[in-house]
């Protein structure tokens, strides 16, 4: 039998006054990472079909962008382990959008790092509302 592992999911949201396809596009678009996610992605250089690579201090990373429009979905994922990731969601809300950001962390995560990475989710959520509503 297969042993399940659940880790721990942080979900932030922010409304967009901005319609979800233009929502949508914006995230799709990887070039836009170093705009929204700095930290994460201070650049992007595409290697190949969905796959994005990003420089870091122990060497670049691999990050597939998973788009499914017809469901408002564009996933920054591993393309090592592609269920680790930020997975986002884009819904209608009324005339806006309403953009989520989910994030799984391993059981036992330190609250306090947990905390901190949240606290970077919410200033992209910020950074992707201001730039879509501009």
């Amino acid at each position: 039998m297969t042993a399940f592992q659940v880790g721990r999911a942080e979900t932030r949201t922010t409304s967009i006054a901005a319609s979800p396809e233009r929502v949508l596009g914006y995230l799709a678009d990887a070039r836009h990472l170093p705009e929204w996610a700095p930290g994460f992605a201070p650049a992007v250089e595409h290697d190949h079909d969905d796959v994005w690579r990003v420089p870091a201090d122990d060497g670049p990373r691999l990050v597939a962008v998973k788009v499914a429009r017809e469901h408002g979905v564009v996933d920054f994922v591993s393309a090592e382990a592609p269920n680790l990731g930020l997975f986002t969601r884009v819904v209608p809300n009324l005339t806006g959008a309403e953009l989520i950001f989910s994030l799984f962390f391993p059981e036992g995560t330190d609250a306090a790092a947990v905390d901190a990475q949240m606290a970077v989710v919410d200033e992209e959520l910020r950074a992707v509302r201001e730039r879509v509503e501009a």
